[in-house]
């Protein structure tokens, strides 16, 4: 088990130091609380998974896509309801979709996570 973890940990170093262009742009956006004041993470392991930028009080992990996901989209919704399935709320955006339009992306963003953390909010006060 501690191997497995290692190895996901060395995976998301990996993943960090080899950013795409894209994941840059995205992630000189989401980093250091610019988004909102929400604190956000990149190439974050959720149990078997790195999932590329993730936002812990809202429970919202963002996937940015590249044509790469093009022949991955049966293997990418089964990820996708595994996580789901943990309580998270997945996020997919295009590589294309952040280069035409960041703004409504980041837009899009905020208001997911801000919805999730007020759910969360709404949940914890009926208890």
């Amino acid at each position: 088990m501690a191997r497995q973890e290692q190895y996901k940990t060395e995976r998301a170093r990996s993943l960090r130091r080899e950013q795409s262009p894209p994941e840059g742009v995205l992630w000189s956006a989401l980093r250091n609380r610019r988004l909102g004041g929400l604190k956000f993470r990149r190439q974050h392991s959720v149990g078997p998974f790195v999932v590329d930028f993730y936002c812990a009080d809202a429970h919202l992990i963002v996937e940015l896509d590249s044509s790469y996901h093009d022949g991955r989209r049966a293997q990418d919704a089964a990820r996708d309801r595994e996580l789901e399935s943990r309580g998270l709320r997945v996020f997919r955006v295009t590589a294309s979709e952040l280069a035409k339009n960041p703004e409504a992306v980041l837009e899009t963003i905020l208001r997911l996570a801000r919805d999730r953390v007020d759910e969360a909010k709404k949940d914890e006060e009926k208890e």
